[in-house]
């Protein structure tokens, strides 16, 4: 568990970040904390779309789909949050 999740941060390190400051952001919209939820409640379930006791296949699902959500809504912010997170982000 802890290689999967260490394999899933150096791949998401930067839009994870954006998301997490997001979140911080006083007008964070309340989906987008749903949103991060349900991200982080598939991430840490035992139930996946691919069992993972199969070799390198079961974690492909979380390597995929993970970024994929997160990436989906940091696109759907509303654009003050998104260039604050940015900026966050960068500096």
């Amino acid at each position: 568990m802890l290689k999967r999740l260490t394999l899933l941060w150096t791949v998401l390190r930067g839009d994870a970040r954006e998301l997490w400051f997001a979140l911080r952001h006083p007008d964070a919209p309340r989906w987008l904390k749903w949103g991060a939820a349900l991200i982080a409640l598939y991430l840490f379930s035992p139930v996946d779309l691919i069992p993972d006791f199969l070799p390198l296949i079961g974690m492909v699902d979380d390597i995929v789909l993970v970024p994929l959500a997160i990436r989906w809504l940091l696109k759907r912010l509303p654009p003050e949050i998104a260039q604050a997170a940015s900026r966050r982000r960068a500096g």
